[in-house]
């Protein structure tokens, strides 16, 4: 049991996202706009 405990444990990889999904993440943000009418959310995607 002592030999469980006395291994250093392995970092976790950092992971770091593609160009491309941070490109499609704000071209998706800048195309969506939320108009709040009353009580109600309406999302719309400007293509």
């Amino acid at each position: 049991m002592a030999k469980l405990y006395s291994k250093k444990k392995l970092a976790p990889k950092k992971m770091l996202p593609k160009k491309e999904t941070i490109r499609l993440i704000l071209q998706y943000s800048c195309a969506l706009s939320i108009m709040k009418v009353g009580n109600l959310n309406f999302e719309t995607i400007a293509n």
